[in-house]
């Protein structure tokens, strides 16, 4: 058979199939494959914020009757509201309230981490969370929907202004997370309040 092939076809079928060579090494298969072992470590650099200060700063919040601005009209109402962010008939998107969550005693050593976590009170600190950006109040949905900063909300303007004491007790709250490696009932997080009891404390917001 004659061989109707270039030098010049030649060099570019060697640097194809060298691509070839390099792709199947590189992929743990042929071209198309998947690498044979996939790794997904989990984050190890996290913090969380406080269970203690949610429970007893910023919960009671949502539970109190708010001065509420929407289309310029003036009323009160919670945040855990029917229509607002209450757990089973609120309209409010992915935040949640059980407007009936009971208080965990956090002193009291059968109230372990597990047992605290499938509590009514730990659902409305873990969707509260998740509105949070850790230690930047300013980019947190949690406080720029009621204070209308740069984003819409359905209910209306709840705080006048960033200087509002609950909006300061948020902002504490968001800006003091526990230690780096401890968990979110660290009592580390005692420091919050004043003296440094989270049962009885008064709640620091500066």
């Amino acid at each position: 058979m004659h061989d109707t092939m270039t030098t010049g076809d030649r060099l570019r079928l060697a640097v194809a199939l060298g691509a070839v060579a390099w792709l199947a090494a590189a992929c743990g298969g042929g071209p198309l494959g998947n690498p044979p072992l996939v790794s997904n470590p989990t984050g190890t650099s996290g913090q969380s914020l406080s269970f203690a200060y949610f429970q007893r700063c910023v919960n009671p919040i949502f539970l109190k009757q708010l001065q509420i601005t929407l289309n310029g009209v003036v009323t009160t109402n919670t945040c855990a509201g029917a229509g607002c962010h209450n757990n089973s008939t609120g309209t409010g998107g992915a935040f949640r309230v059980i407007p009936t969550a009971a208080v965990v005693d956090v002193t009291n050593a059968a109230n372990t981490a597990a047992t605290i976590r499938t509590t009514d009170m730990y659902k409305n600190f873990y969707s509260a969370q998740g509105e949070v950006v850790l230690s930047s109040p300013t980019e947190s949905r949690l406080l720029n929907k009621p204070l209308l900063r740069n984003v819409l909300h359905g209910g209306g303007l709840v705080f006048a202004s960033d200087q509002d004491p609950d909006v300061k007790l948020i902002e504490y709250w968001i800006t003091h997370p526990v230690p780096a490696g401890q968990d979110e009932f660290s009592t580390a997080s005692n420091t919050l309040f004043t003296p440094a009891d989270p049962m009885q404390g008064q709640c620091n917001s500066n």
